[in-house]
């Protein structure tokens, strides 16, 4: 997904800033190694080996992770592998530390195919068997690990994602400029991530629709812009949208590429994420990073990511959620104080402190060595 492939990107070049300002200390020589097959990544200060394979493909990179990577990592001499995204390659004979997203394949199980969330649910059960150390990108995901798999609580750490530094407010002629280039609504409330089910647009649709009817006149030309990559559940969306007569005012500028991210956040009244289940909200996040008010559900991995900046509502409540549009879209006070609020909550979130305290759980397993 778009969510762990940012994770594993920003990380590693959080990590390589991290060793070659260690490297000033001799006492913790740290020699780190990505192996990758993104051809124009560049992180300075890590070691990368590229593959040529084609390992976009998810079956052929975890035939690569379980069977060529262990004995590159033997050659090696490694002393400990990190899994970034749910798995380890298992017959790895180094201690392993495993970053764990979510359990999203054991707690909604209708969101994956069925052979899918199979060898999903096998790898991670197994990987976080195996792993010296967990990491859990929020204390949701660590419960989940408790509860689902039965991993102990000492062999889990809470480390949370970060927020790039290219989220951040943006002038008002920026704003317009980016209007006019990217055909954004002048006016807008936000949705950004994969349209599927566990999402909860059609609750946010239906809410929206309820909000439009009992605006004032002035705020009807604001538009509901869905952004995100067109999943097998777009159609369904779609008819929602003509069902509720909201051709005109919904807008679906499809994927957004990682640069535009920031001022499509930056150029909406109001972020509004509905979701049913995270394992780390990042957009809500990035869109306070980048001075979006912030409207969000409080389902677990969500509150827990928005703290007391964005004004949240119970993730089934379709009066709460339109009543909470209400709210922020009539009174431009409440919108200053979330913006402000959001933008005090967001800078406690760096890739740097992340990659500060992944380190700290590498250095451990290795003690116990």
């Amino acid at each position: 997904g778009a969510g762990v492939s940012n994770y594993s990107a920003e990380l590693l070049k959080a990590l390589g800033t991290l060793v070659t300002e260690r490297s000033l200390s001799p006492q913790h020589p740290l020699e780190l190694t990505a192996y990758l097959h993104a051809a124009h990544f560049d992180a300075p200060g890590m070691h990368l080996v590229r593959t040529r394979l084609p390992l976009e493909n998810p079956l052929a990179r975890i035939a690569w992770e379980q069977t060529v990577l262990p004995i590159h990592l033997r050659r090696q001499r490694a002393d400990l592998v990190h899994g970034l995204v749910n798995v380890l390659p298992l017959a790895a004979r180094c201690p392993g530390v495993v970053t764990v997203h979510d359990l999203t394949f054991v707690r909604t199980p209708g969101v994956l195919p069925p052979l899918k969330r199979a060898y999903l649910t096998l790898l991670c059960r197994a990987s976080a068997a195996r792993a010296a150390q967990i990491i859990a990108v929020s204390s949701q995901t660590a419960e989940d690990l408790q509860q689902c798999f039965g991993t102990p609580t000492e062999r889990i750490t809470v480390v949370y994602n970060g927020v790039a530094a290219r989220f951040a407010p943006r002038r008002a002629e920026d704003l317009q400029a980016f209007r006019q280039r990217s055909g954004a609504p002048e006016r807008y409330l936000l949705y950004l991530g994969t349209l599927e089910q566990r999402k909860n647009l059609d609750l946010l649709l239906r809410a929206f629709a309820r909000w439009r009817q009992a605006t004032t006149i002035e705020n009807r030309d604001v538009k509901l812009v869905l952004a995100g990559a067109r999943g097998w559940y777009y159609d369904e969306i779609f008819r929602n949208v003509e069902a509720l007569g909201l051709t005109e005012h919904v807008h679906f500028p499809g994927f957004v590429p990682t640069e535009a991210l920031p001022e499509w956040y930056a150029a909406a009244e109001a972020f509004v994420y509905p979701s049913l289940f995270e394992g780390f909200g990042l957009p809500v996040i990035e869109a306070m990073a980048s001075g979006a008010p912030v409207i969000c559900s409080r389902a677990p991995g969500v509150a827990e990511v928005a703290g007391d900046a964005a004004i949240t509502f119970a993730p089934r409540d379709e009066d709460a959620l339109a009543a909470a549009l209400h709210l922020v879209m009539s009174q431009p006070a409440l919108r200053s104080e979330l913006r402000r609020r959001g933008l005090a909550r967001a800078a406690s979130f760096s890739w740097q402190r992340c990659a500060e305290q992944t380190v700290e759980v590498y250095l451990r397993v290795l003690a116990n060595l």
